[in-house]
């Protein structure tokens, strides 16, 4: 995509947006689209979508499933088609003028749904078919689709009356513009902060580290230095392996402070506006709370029972961290150190004890995991299990000359998806890694193809030399791959049924589940291979590498369950107890007891999760939730003596991957496990019913 300095109006004709892409595949031509090209397209596609909704909402004829819910689902296309794009691009590839586009289309965005989402008249046709529904011969998929459909507008308030209405329309486009507010200053602190490393700062860092921050020097226009950035896949193996503490300290503390450094980037006014708006919105609703509001519509329903699956976790995990903690404080004390162990202190220590208890840290085991070579396990394991084949293409247009794109093919040599992976880290994206779609699967009008992303921000290797991963790394590789196989192997009608449409608490599930297969050893004895010598990973160090696997579970666990329970407290209590944000964050925090020596996996800040849009307000507990399920989930597998088992994984297939949202979710896991989940599956895979000394 052209870095352009200003948005211009562009004839339509000139416009690759508005015309169709003559692309292999009619994928995007990101060769041709430049930022100009988004706002008359935009334009264009609201006009188009807000004329098929009258036509629908107009329709003489009495309300059927084909005459207004089908015709829902045909509706927006072009709308679909640019927003796929123009929001990939401002997550992965964005520049100062995509930005500035982001704040007007968030705005048109909501001003264009608002009406159609709260339109009395279509929503009448939509309740007179969801009353009448036993009545109407519907298969299981229409049936989901009329509901889901019908939950969607009545929680967007098309029943309320048109004060109410208008008032939520207001709540609406000022949330959609505080959520681009919030990941714009998230974005603008990691870009401006880098450290950079001279030779006595590089104490105790790997080659393939400082090879890294090398790359990442010269992907910011300083060749021949080398810096530290604010990406997670540096900070990481920064906090373990730096021998230089003041360093450590420096480089944790502008990590937990992005987006709360008071300066023109900071987040937290945006975030008491936003926690006030959504619990006025929920309060329009009929709801006490805005948690109550959004946990209706998942699996568990009820603030109540996320707060009862996150203390049952909490407990057992503190208690192994503050173990663990007088275990990291005593190693401090017999090296001489007189200082009290830190929160900068932590992963560095922690490793030196998994070193005494475990034999084994992360450096042994990295060089036998490169990028090219887990990306292959990854694409190996959903052939031995679904069929699938990968085959590099070429001739895809890309956004950036490191993207790459797979055709994707089942058993029978059909096309299956296009795979977009997008793994190095730069200042153009933001931080973290997911999964997206530039076009979701869909056979409404013929057999429509997935274009499936996953987006990383691994450290690049230097010139000629591999990016090599942590097994953190390479378990995110497999999680966003789980993701995508959702999204690759849907197979449904409806386009709003289509692979990762499903309950939040349930969409976890497949990506997480994957991860397992990245740590069997089978898996690794074949892929994890010296990047250097090409040999295979040793035995003893995959025997240690698995003995570690469950080591500092209890921190992992608490920095990951402190941030939920914070999500679940600032949308059950008042808006107003979170009005001085940093107060409410240390009072909740001391109230669960959180150990000082540990931050929390994302801080209120820069918890883009809940407040860059809402997808998973109330719903960072999900994670978990999810890892109850898939904790459960392989044990069927092992239970069948075989990681690659026919059977299982056709039920995988049937019942969990392919299905989308096209059934319940606590339908599809029972008919894919014969059961419900067990959950003490999740503590037993963390290791956390086990002594420290067996974990």
């Amino acid at each position: 995509m052209s870095d352009i300095a200003e948005t211009v109006a562009t004839p339509a004709e000139a416009n690759p947006l508005l015309i169709a892409w003559q692309t292999p595949d009619q994928t995007p031509p990101f060769d041709e689209i430049k930022v100009e090209h988004f706002l008359p397209a935009f334009e264009q596609a609201f006009a188009d979508h807000a004329a098929e909704i009258a036509a629908i909402t107009h329709d003489p004829a009495q309300p059927d499933f084909d005459n207004t819910i089908t015709a829902l689902e045909r509706s927006g296309k072009l709308l679909s088609k640019v927003s796929a794009v123009f929001y990939a691009l401002v997550s992965a590839h964005s520049n100062p003028a995509l930005l500035e586009a982001d704040k007007e289309v968030s705005l048109r965005m909501a001003r264009h749904w608002n009406p159609i989402m709260m339109n009395a008249v279509l929503f009448g046709r939509i309740v007179q078919l969801h009353d009448n529904r036993a009545t109407l011969g519907l298969d299981g998929e229409r049936m989901r689709l009329l509901e889901r459909t019908y939950t969607r507008f009545h929680r967007a308030g098309a029943g309320l009356d048109e004060a109410a209405k208008a008032r939520m329309a207001e709540i609406n486009e000022r949330l959609a513009h505080l959520g681009t507010t919030f990941s714009h200053h998230l974005l603008g602190d990691e870009q401006d902060w880098f450290m950079e490393l001279g030779e006595a700062d590089r104490e105790g860092l790997s080659e393939s580290f400082v090879a890294a921050a090398c790359a990442a020097a010269e992907e910011r226009g300083l060749a021949g230095k080398a810096i530290v950035t604010l990406s997670r896949s540096f900070v990481e193996p920064f906090l373990k392996t730096s021998t230089r503490r003041d360093l450590r300290e420096k480089v944790y503390k502008a990590f937990t402070a992005r987006g709360d450094n008071g300066n023109a980037n900071d987040n937290t006014a945006t975030i008491v506006e936003i926690l006030a708006l959504r619990e006025e919105s929920a309060k329009l609703l009929g709801y006490p709370t805005f948690a109550a509001y959004r946990l209706e519509d998942s699996m568990a329903k009820t603030p109540e029972a996320v707060r009862g699956l996150l203390e049952r976790v909490w407990k057992p995990a503190r208690e192994r961290t503050l173990g663990d903690r007088d275990a990291l404080q005593e190693m401090i004390a017999k090296e001489g150190g007189n200082f009290a162990l830190a929160p900068w202190d932590w992963r560095f220590y922690a490793e030196k004890l998994r070193q005494v208890r475990a034999n084994f840290d992360d450096a042994a085991i990295k060089p036998y995991l490169s990028l090219d070579h887990m990306i292959a396990a990854a694409f190996d394991c959903a052939s031995r299990l679904f069929g699938l084949s990968f085959e590099e293409r070429k001739d895809i247009p890309v956004w950036h000359p490191d993207v790459r794109v797979w055709d994707v093919r089942d058993r029978n040599g059909k096309h299956q998806a296009l795979f977009y992976g997008d793994y190095f880290a730069r200042p153009s994206k933001r931080s973290g890694a997911w999964m997206t779609s530039l076009r979701d699967q869909q056979k409404l009008d013929g057999e429509i193809t997935p274009l499936i992303l996953n987006v990383c921000n691994f450290s690049k290797g230097a010139e000629g030399e591999p990016s090599l991963l942590s097994p953190d790394d390479a378990r995110t590789l497999f999680h966003e791959f789980g993701h995508g196989l959702h999204g690759m192997l849907s197979d449904v009608l409806f386009p709003s049924l289509s692979g990762t449409s499903v309950f939040t608490d349930f969409v976890e599930l497949p990506s997480q589940l994957y991860e397992h297969w990245q740590e069997q050893p089978q898996v690794l004895r074949q892929f994890a291979r010296h990047y250097q010598t090409g040999e295979p990973l040793p035995d003893d160090l995959l025997k240690r590498f698995i003995a570690a696997r469950k080591f500092n579970q209890g921190f992992a666990t608490v920095e990951f369950v402190a941030s939920a329970l914070l999500d679940l407290e600032f949308h059950t209590q008042a808006a107003s107890a979170s009005a001085d944000v940093r107060a409410f964050e240390r009072r909740e925090l001391e109230k669960i007891g959180m150990p000082a020596e540990i931050a929390m996996r994302h801080r209120p800040q820069q918890f883009g999760h809940i407040f860059s849009g809402d997808h998973y307000a109330s719903g960072y507990y999900s994670y978990m939730w999810s890892e109850v399920m898939d904790a459960d989930a392989f044990g069927a597998f092992e239970e069948a003596g075989d990681i690659f088992d026919p059977a299982t994984a056709k039920r995988l297939h049937d019942d969990i991957y392919s299905s989308g949202g096209s059934r319940d979710p606590e339908e599809a896991y029972v008919a894919f496990r014969g059961r419900d989940p067990e959950p003490d599956a999740l503590l037993r895979r963390r290791g956390l019913l086990e002594t420290p000394e067996a974990a």
